[in-house]
């Protein structure tokens, strides 16, 4: 099988939400978000001001489903480039009195919160990639304790920020699917990411690209077989993949069409319909 190529990141995330003006409160206050592009229905929203991480679209009939009922987003992953804007972050999140919850993953330290329509959010900061360590059957070694959390908010010590820094970027997506042997499937034999944590225990199973500790959580916590999100829901609604050029653009497109899978395509994008959460993902380069 051959992976797909190791510069493989994730884009952004496109999400449905109930009202743009609440959504935007929350997203730009208290997240630290800037709007590139807004008109009544749609926002694009980013960290530095030039590249897209999410875009909201208002569907004010949009149900707001009860937690883990459907497949679809868990969260997706706000990756912070340092412990120092994590840190930051919190005393952010508890100025607004919003609800956290917290794991230190060994690899990473991760704050979660949901969004005013239940979209799971995870901040996170990654610790260096030499600290990371893997067992013998190359799954990374991942735990999730509590997060020293006096011991952030010390190393935040007085600074305070409004916005998310620059170097923000959607870190990792997270998906509840209906069933991991599929989503192995098509992830790894189709997508080509690599298998970096296969948690049989757990029901989940972490892919990724050039060995990052996952790009794509997918899991089955939802339940076995949930049920799509249906249409007329909040939540996910594509997210992206950015590729590095033209050529493994073809090449992943090529092996997706080649396993059964209809593709809409662009002159440098296409998009799939991931089978197991029921959300489309978008090829770009």
């Amino acid at each position: 099988m051959t992976s797909i190529h190791e510069d493989t990141n994730i884009g952004y995330v496109k999400l449905t939400i109930r009202s743009l003006e609440r959504s935007l409160q929350f997203y730009c206050n208290v997240i630290g978000f800037q709007v590139l592009k807004k008109t009544d229905r749609q926002a694009e929203l980013s960290a530095d001001g030039k590249r897209v991480l999410l875009v909201l679209e208002e569907n004010q009939s949009a149900v707001v489903l009860p937690e883990r009922s459907v497949t679809g987003l868990y969260h997706f992953a706000i990756l912070l480039p340092n412990r120092k804007e994590l840190g930051i972050a919190l005393a952010r999140l508890i100025e607004h009195g919003i609800a956290i919850g917290h794991g230190d993953h060994a690899v990473s330290e991760a704050l979660y919160l949901s969004d005013p329509d239940g979209n799971g959010i995870e901040m996170y900061a990654d610790r260096p990639r030499s600290t990371w360590q893997r067992d013998r059957e190359g799954n990374y070694v991942m735990t999730t304790t509590a997060v020293d959390i006096e011991g952030l908010l010390e190393v935040a010590g007085d600074e305070r920020k409004a916005a998310l820094p620059n170097d923000t970027i959607i870190g990792h997506i997270h998906l509840h699917v209906s069933d991991l042997n599929e989503a192995k499937a098509f992830y790894t034999d189709v997508l080509g990411f690599d298998i970096v944590g296969n948690y049989a225990g757990m029901s989940a199973l972490f892919v990724s690209a050039g060995g990052y500790h996952h790009h794509i959580g997918l899991n089955i916590w939802a339940g076995r077989n949930a049920p799509p999100k249906p249409t007329n829901a909040s939540g996910l609604d594509y997210y992206t993949v950015v590729l590095p050029h033209q050529e493994e653009l073809d090449r992943v497109a090529d092996r997706v069409k080649r396993a059964g899978y209809s593709i809409e395509e662009t002159e440098n994008s296409f998009r799939v319909k991931d089978p197991v959460s029921g959300a489309h993902i978008r090829f770009v380069i």
